[in-house]
């Protein structure tokens, strides 16, 4: 369970919410409303007051790599510290699976990030992000690069890891999308946030 207490970001009242394994909570609000700023916040790579527990245990009682490890934050738009992206991936038979299940070559492993479409960078990343098998994912616009084919993809592996019990908490523009995966919504505003479950 993902579960988090009196989390205060920005000028947002103290959140509260939980988000069970292989469920799917959506986070909603105009833009400026602090959906990524919670994301980061939950993920521990911005200051927040306020509680955040993964299976029991609060995010400052485990050290910030193991935490980042276990809570993985997919940016919208991903950093690379590498020429290429066999580089930020293990070899290994998941890796490959993914890579295809994406809709990638092994070819476009080997080639430098920067030759990479967006598209395909935002997939790699989706790759990266998974591979280890993390207990929550933290997607800030998954599939906003992407075209309708490259983004049921990318659902249908979101759809896979809420089947192996991940926790996913998705930040998307796409009202379509949020229907199709999410089992509960988070509506920030600045005077109180709407938990509804009836997603």
């Amino acid at each position: 369970m993902l579960r988090v207490e009196q989390l205060q970001v920005l000028e947002l009242p103290p959140l509260t919410f939980s988000v069970p394994p292989g469920e799917c909570l959506a986070i909603e609000g105009p833009s400026g409303s602090g959906k990524t700023r919670l994301l980061r916040a939950l993920a521990d790579l911005d200051p927040a007051e306020g509680y955040v527990f993964l299976n029991g245990t609060e995010r400052r009682e485990m050290a910030a790599d193991l935490w980042r490890g276990k809570v993985r934050y997919v940016a919208a738009e991903p950093g690379w510290w590498a020429a290429n992206g066999r580089a930020h991936l293990a070899a290994t038979p998941r890796v490959e699976q993914l890579v295809a299940a994406l809709g990638l070559s092994q070819a476009n492993l080997d080639q430098p990030i920067a030759e990479l479409s967006t598209g395909e960078r935002q997939r790699l990343a989706f790759a990266r992000a998974v591979a280890d098998e993390p207990d929550v994912l933290l997607l800030d616009e998954p599939t906003a690069a992407l075209d309708q084919k490259s983004a049921g993809l990318v659902e249908a592996l979101i759809r896979t890891e809420l089947a192996a019990a991940c926790r996913v908490v998705l930040v998307s523009h796409d009202a379509a999308q949020i229907e199709r995966l999410a089992h509960a919504r988070l509506l920030l505003a600045p005077q109180q946030p709407v938990l509804n479950t009836t997603a």
